[in-house]
């Protein structure tokens, strides 16, 4: 049995794999040749391997920057990181985050399949994190077996899915109905990003229409602006941590480091970018079988990497607003006296810039820098206000970043201090009639159909 948990998890906390068996199931649904079925099926898995291999080089070049800046500007703290709190997790609560993961996943088809609430989570990693997060925080009030594992299933289930809901609005607007949801938790961020570009900002002046003069002509091309403005991060700060920290983390000169640092974190993007193609290119219509056949009107919700190619130049504004938001956070957090939290490297890139993105999208330059930079401040305080939740057990030296992890923690862990275990049940009970609500009610459609595109945009 345990065995096949732990197969089954590894399948499930494998976005590509789970991307292709979604693929081949809808694809099987339309009954397409077989050549189809195997091109249709091996393509979001090609394309997803492509989007993590250059996932992961972004990450490679990023973790260093982190320990040059702590190094050239003389900070200690906690750096979140969700893989690094994963991995110490699993060690404690292995079996009950493998099952909540699994009945979270069935859980979210359920929710699909029964209420007005039609996304499908694709992004397996993320809902390994959440499903971690849960069995932590739960055990810490005290609840723990089969109880733990039902009510973790069932939030991060029924969270799957209302999660792509909540600002679906804008993710239309964000992908010009492209035929995709947001599945990432990092969701939060993203629409109040959404929400302030288009409250405050001009969607008509973005930075996908700034207009580059002949003379940096160079500069209209995505991977080598991107190239550029990582060069020069890479290089001002391993000046100012100086030759002799450089010398223990890379043997070469240092301004022959950041040049290659920097490219190669340009050259991971240029991947991303290839591999959203590849995803977008046969998921979206194999998913066709799925809401044709199965679960009526379903939607994929994919992982936050594949909204890149929407607005390119924002991913760079996006990343460093936030990563400057990040740094007020820190020093705000000092004056404040409490724990101070280091701008994880990781977070301000793929969370700034997708809230970045998404004000662009929605509020132009405005949005794209004040929706990241608000996104920066939460990366900041929301990762302090999270410790104590998963402080005991022993998570105290890093802890969650993205916004829905940390929002769950703290959202959990006070109604715990409030009401004991009984209230974690009080709030499983009120997700599953705001499941159920839109579903007596005609006028409320949560995938977003009553409306155009055109008619959101206004």
């Amino acid at each position: 049995m345990g065995n096949l948990l732990s197969f089954l998890k590894d399948i499930f906390s494998q976005p590509a794999f789970l991307m292709g068996l979604i693929a081949f199931i809808g694809l099987i649904a339309l009954k397409v040749p077989k050549n189809k079925l195997l091109t249709g099926t091996l393509k979001p898995i090609l394309g997803y391997l492509m989007l993590a291999a250059g996932a992961g080089v972004i990450v490679t070049q990023l973790a260093p920057l982190g320990q040059i800046i702590e190094a050239g500007f003389h900070i200690k703290g906690v750096v979140p990181n969700n893989e690094a709190i994963t991995s110490i997790a699993q060690k404690v609560l292995g079996v009950e985050t493998m099952s909540i993961l699994l009945l979270g996943f069935a859980i979210n088809l359920v929710v699909a399949k029964l209420t007005k609430f039609k996304y499908i989570f694709l992004t397996g990693h993320h809902s390994f994190f959440m499903a971690c997060l849960m069995s932590a925080v739960l055990q810490a009030s005290g609840i723990t077996g089969w109880e733990l594992i039902a009510l973790g299933g069932f939030f991060l289930g029924a969270w799957s899915a209302i999660s792509p809901a909540i600002g679906h609005r804008y993710t239309k607007v964000v992908t010009e109905d492209d035929g995709i949801a947001m599945g990432h938790f990092g969701s939060i961020q993203y629409y109040i990003a959404g929400f302030l570009g288009k409250r405050f900002g001009n969607p008509k002046d973005t930075f996908a229409d700034v207009e580059i003069s002949e003379k940096y002509g160079f500069l209209r091309d995505t991977t080598v602006t991107t190239g550029v403005v990582m060069v020069l991060i890479f290089l001002i700060t391993s000046m100012v941590a100086g030759t002799e920290f450089m010398s223990t983390i890379s043997e070469q000169n240092l301004v022959i480091f950041s040049i290659l640092a920097g490219l190669q974190f340009a050259v991971g993007v240029a991947i991303v970018y290839a591999g959203v193609k590849l995803i977008l290119g046969d998921l979206v219509p194999a998913f066709q079988g799925i809401s044709e056949k199965i679960i009526p009107k379903a939607i994929p919700a994919v992982d936050c990497a594949v909204f890149f190619t929407y607005s390119p130049t924002a991913v760079i504004v996006g990343f460093v607003t936030s990563f400057i938001a990040g740094l007020i956070g820190m020093g705000l957090l000092g004056w404040m006296g409490l724990p101070l939290i280091i701008p994880g490297m990781v977070p301000h890139f793929f969370c700034g810039a997708t809230a970045g993105i998404y004000g662009d999208k929605l509020g132009g330059k405005v949005g794209c820098i004040l929706g990241a930079f608000v996104g920066g401040l939460l990366l900041a305080f929301l990762p302090a206000f999270v410790l104590p939740a998963i402080g005991s057990l022993g998570f105290e030296s890093t802890t969650f970043s993205d916004v829905d992890f940390t929002l769950w923690g703290i959202g959990l862990s006070n109604v715990i201090k409030s009401f004991g275990s009984t209230g974690v049940y009080y709030v499983a009970l009120a997700i599953l009639v705001l499941l159920f609500i839109p579903s007596f009610i005609k006028s409320i459609d949560v995938v977003g159909n009553t409306k155009s595109y055109e008619q959101l945009t206004k």
